[in-house]
């Protein structure tokens, strides 16, 4: 299998489901220049440039997709969905449900999350518990780029509207974005295995709803996506040499979840730790707790999430993020639980 960068596998999704069906299409801010490739390709009638109004090419996107086509709405950074959130929360998750079936949209909402390179808590939020929280929408978060190609297919391929989140650490031009002019010589803890990796050939869907098991181990599950994910599995390095062997989930899609995956797993270990850098409270951490309690499960349980809003100052956004430390210390506290 040939290796591909996260990006690479996104866009090599895009240029497939653009070829194979003329539904497809993609607008936003500055798609022309970051998908220029696609741009050549398929021209400026199917990647189209919008101004800065994310409000209204949202809303562009639920008429579109109502209208027959399949687009894919470019929000640079899910932060913005907050001047766009009633396209999402009132029109495109409701369609379906308030039509009795007659009409959808098969929509998909793009856009770069996540923190660790010193933007604060206006552009590194990753807000993917309250979009989840919509009934109605999808919101997939890969963590590599054979993920990335696949769950891209599923959701442009998907009925209904889907928010496809990438963690601005595993796409290189994000990296390129945040690296550049004031920020030279600034180093960022990027995930290897995430930024870069295999890819199936030809490219085939990851199906949404469907989690998959990153590390095997009996003492304590960790469940975490995206960069999370890869936090998780550096902190397990340690966690083994200190004599407790965790498994690791890698949810893959907030909603739906695969709550099969997690309380099998739970019902194996006993002990269960979230890992996740979205908000604290009312989000990801708190369904699994309550997936968890609803099927039965009787764990321990501990969560390792962005606790507040997120600071500028990097040292201080270090402490704030789900990073390797704070993570081996609740998996050692969460062990040492009866």
């Amino acid at each position: 299998m040939p290796r591909m960068s996260f990006a690479a596998a996104v866009e090599a999704a895009l240029e497939k489901a653009m070829a194979e069906d003329e539904r497809v299409i993609t607008f936003g801010e500055d798609v022309t220049m970051l998908r220029r490739n696609l741009f050549v390709r398929f021209g400026p009638g199917r990647v189209r440039q919008t101004p800065i109004s994310e409000a209204a090419f949202l809303y562009a996107g639920v008429g579109a997709a109502m209208a027959g086509m399949r687009p894919v709405v470019e929000i640079m950074m899910i932060d913005f969905i907050a001047v766009a959130f009633d396209g999402l929360l009132n029109a495109a998750s409701k369609l379906k449900a308030f039509s009795g079936g007659k009409w959808n949209a098969p929509m998909v909402i793009r856009a770069g999350c996540g923190g660790w390179y010193g933007d604060g808590g206006q552009h590194e939020q990753s807000l993917w518990g309250i979009l989840a929280g919509m009934p109605g929408v999808s919101v997939v978060v890969p963590s590599n780029p054979a993920d990335a190609a696949g769950l891209m297919l599923s959701a442009i391929n998907s009925d209904d509207p889907v928010v496809f989140l990438e963690h601005k650490f595993l796409a290189d031009y994000w990296l390129d974005y945040l690296g550049g002019a004031s920020r030279d010589g600034v180093s960022f803890d990027v995930p290897a295995a995430g930024a870069e990796g295999e890819v199936p050939q030809p490219l085939r869907e990851v199906p949404m709803g469907a989690a998959s098991v990153a590390r095997r181990g009996g003492d304590i599950t960790i469940v975490s996506l995206g960069v999370g994910l890869h936090r998780a599995l550096e902190a397990c390095e340690t966690l083994a040499a200190r004599g407790i062997q965790a498994e690791v989930i890698d949810l893959r899609t907030v909603a739906p979840m695969d709550r099969q995956t997690v309380t099998e797993s739970a019902r194996k270990t006993g002990k269960v730790l979230v890992v996740d850098e979205d908000y604290v409270g009312f989000g990801l951490s708190g369904e699994v707790a309550a997936v968890l309690a609803e099927s039965g499960v009787s764990a321990g349980f501990a969560r390792v999430c962005t606790e507040d809003v997120i600071p500028f100052a990097r040292h201080l956004e270090e402490r704030a993020l789900p990073n390797v430390r704070r993570i081996i210390d609740a998996a050692e506290g969460l062990a040492r639980m009866a």
